[in-house]
């Protein structure tokens, strides 16, 4: 055995001890679906949501008590803005007193809430880490992305916190920025993080945006391709550059009875492509990667590299997003130990499979249908948690076997469009084949 394949093998045998321990690692809590925003990128402004407003309740809270000895991050937000519930400071004075001293709580915030006066009331109730929305600083761009919101809102929110660090005597407090990537802004990128890195942010967040319908399609600048299937494509793509053969003509010349020797050579080179792909156990869609824009994917990379740049020249810890689907998936909720709570007290798995939505993430329209797995109000955390259901969940995840519907060029199939979904075509009841999380596009405080 190789040695990377042993270190694949021992990092996955960690993250199972993790996944499968007797209580979570994580708990991601949704303090409230109500927001003071109306962000086209939210899921609640998009077709097929079904997200009633309401807070996460304190007796609710109470139920999750018995984990938070064990808990080492409680991220405080949900779909709505967590500044909303009037109980937010209490959860985290609770928490920090039952959770281990190296335990983290924070939360996502598009901080147009946040005055002088909350930042300490949060700072001093034991808030050690907090991520507020910036997707833009000219402020035209900052109103149509966020509609309700101002950049000097945003501004004036970094400054109480950084004062508020210094009231409560704790620099240690982290404040970062979160940055949704999408055609509109990313030219933005690097002029955000250097603005935010002077106002005293010390790490940045960056997601590429998720399109919930047709209509914003056009804003995703992510390749919709696996990274291995795309490299392999690159390989021939300058093979046929080199030999003069134009590839983007295949689907033209493909079905034709009789073929010139130019258009014979189109198809020789693709069907080689297509054996090579056969032999590293790669799905090729041919269509998308004929398809794909190269000039905008190279755009892509060169504003991450010149991102990359700013955060080295001002010592910002930036976690950007992958370029393409990464064809070796990893789901990190599962992995880390995870679990999602809505502010109804349903618990679920991961951001995917959290709520009820519409989605257009792979170029077609997918409803998504929440797994739930227990509820607060009947049950403890921590019986939700160990019953056999969302056990075998987790480790049915873990073994990655099932399919990867993005590079499929059979997808959607009746599988994952189905209301009532039993199966995949792995034959596995784990509806994770069209989840794009674990392909590290898209990315949270975590």
């Amino acid at each position: 055995m190789h040695k990377t394949d042993l270190s694949k093998n021992a990092s996955r045998a960690r993250s199972s001890v993790t996944a499968l321990r007797q209580f979570p690692t994580k708990l991601f809590v949704e303090t409230t679906t109500r927001c003071n925003l109306n962000c086209f990128m939210c899921v609640k402004q998009n077709r097929g949501s079904e997200v009633c407003e309401g807070d996460f309740a304190p007796e609710l809270f109470a139920r999750l008590e018995t984990a938070l000895p064990h808990v080492e991050a409680l991220i405080l937000n949900g779909i709505g803005e967590p500044l909303m519930n009037p109980h937010l400071e209490s959860f985290i004075r609770r928490a920090k007193k039952l959770m281990p001293p190296t335990g983290w709580i924070g939360f996502q915030s598009n901080g147009v809430l946040m005055t002088q006066l909350r930042a300490v009331s949060l700072v001093d109730a034991g808030l050690d880490k907090i991520c507020i929305s910036v997707d833009a600083i000219a402020p035209e761009q900052f109103r149509k992305l966020r509609e309700g919101g101002e950049v000097e809102a945003v501004d004036m929110a970094l400054a109480a916190l950084n004062n508020a660090r210094r009231q409560c005597h704790r620099p240690e407090v982290q404040i970062g920025i979160e940055f949704v990537a999408m055609k509109s802004n990313i030219s933005e990128l690097p002029a955000t993080l250097e603005w935010a890195a002077g106002r005293g942010v010390s790490f940045a967040i960056v997601t590429h945006v998720l399109p919930y319908d047709e209509l914003h399609a056009h804003e995703a600048v992510f390749c919709n391709i696996s990274d291995q299937a795309l490299a392999l494509y690159n390989v021939w793509r300058r093979k046929a550059v080199t030999a003069g053969i134009d590839i983007q003509r295949y689907y033209a010349v493909r079905f034709k009875y009789t073929r010139s020797e130019e258009e014979q050579a189109v198809v020789d080179l693709v069907e080689a492509m297509k054996a090579d792909a056969e032999r590293q156990e790669i799905m090729l869609d041919l269509k998308k990667l004929l398809q794909l824009e190269h000039q905008r994917l190279d755009e892509t990379v060169e504003i991450f590299a010149a991102a990359q740049a700013v955060a080295d020249a001002t010592g910002l810890d930036l976690r950007l997003p992958e370029v393409a689907l990464k064809e070796q998936r990893k789901c990190s909720f599962v992995e880390e130990g995870s679990a999602f709570i809505s502010w109804n007290g349903d618990i679920s798995p991961c951001y995917f499979l959290w709520h009820r939505y519409e989605c257009f993430a792979s170029g077609w329209n997918q409803t998504v249908k929440p797994k739930v797995f227990g509820n607060l109000a009947q049950q403890d955390m921590m019986l939700i948690w160990n019953n056999a259901e969302f056990t075998s969940f987790r480790s049915d995840v873990l073994a990655y076997d099932y399919p990867s519907c993005a590079s499929c060029g059979l997808a959607p199939c009746d599988y994952v469009q189905t209301d009532d979904f039993q199966q995949d075509c792995h034959i596995r009841n784990v509806p994770c084949g069209s989840c794009l999380w674990c392909t590290g596009v898209f990315q949270c405080m975590r």
